[in-house]
């Protein structure tokens, strides 16, 4: 009796063009890539790493933000987590922050599905990607707050959802960004791009000790506690 022939699954290839299915089908095949994304039903690979361009900087932007998942009840933050966004877009942001209840999200089978409310990228030889496909990406589906970090500009754009449109977030003082959907998270842009991280988590500890983080802690304990 002849045995049914067994089709080898297609490798993932930068540029392909993809459903989101078929992209995941090819990649939990390649359990040795480390990173791939669709970004606009194309797929983008990931490349080597460099400490000083996105390794470094990815740590400090995820110790701030863990920081404040710490101290802020209902939320969650992620590090280089699978987002099923669309049927043409399932990225990898660096770091995302989103409710756990009552929220734009939901996980199913461990991956976050829908917009995170916030979402970060350290950007180097990314940045046409960054703020490109994968800006309009998380625009249209409603990504609330989106950062970019462009490593080799030493800049910093932090956009915030208005309407349908992004827009950048303005600075409150002195260079200091304040989210306007997680009350607390305040970011002293200048000290992070010059390397002080102390002054990064001072001003960071004064967001958490501001009334309207106090404010937020409550409203979102009380979510918990109905769930």
């Amino acid at each position: 009796m002849n045995m049914p022939l067994t089709v080898p699954i297609p490798l993932l290839r930068e540029g392909d063009r993809l459903t989101r299915d078929e992209f995941e089908r090819r990649y939990e095949a390649m359990p040795e890539l480390k990173k791939a994304e669709l970004i606009e039903g194309v797929v983008y690979m990931g490349s080597p790493v460099s400490f000083v361009q996105h390794g470094e900087p990815h740590s400090e932007l995820a110790a701030w933000l863990g920081v404040y998942r710490a101290f802020t009840p209902g939320v969650r933050a992620g590090d280089n987590s699978t987002v099923r966004l669309d049927m043409k877009n399932e990225p990898q942001p660096d770091v995302v922050l989103f409710f756990e209840h009552g929220g734009q999200t939901d996980l199913e089978d461990g991956y976050i599905t829908g917009a995170p409310e916030w979402a970060g990228e350290v950007a180097a030889s990314s940045v046409k990607l960054d703020l490109g496909p994968r800006f309009e990406a998380y625009r249209r589906n409603g990504v609330r707050e989106y950062l970019v970090w462009r490593v080799l500009e030493q800049d910093i754009d932090w956009f915030v959802l208005r309407g349908d449109q992004y827009e950048r977030l303005a600075p409150v003082d002195a260079g200091i960004l304040h989210s306007e959907i997680f009350p607390g998270l305040w970011l002293d842009k200048p000290a992070l791009l010059s390397g002080d991280l102390p002054r990064v988590h001072e001003v960071l500890q004064q967001g958490l000790h501001s009334a309207a983080h106090g404010t937020f802690v409550a409203q979102m304990q009380k979510r918990v506690r109905q769930k």
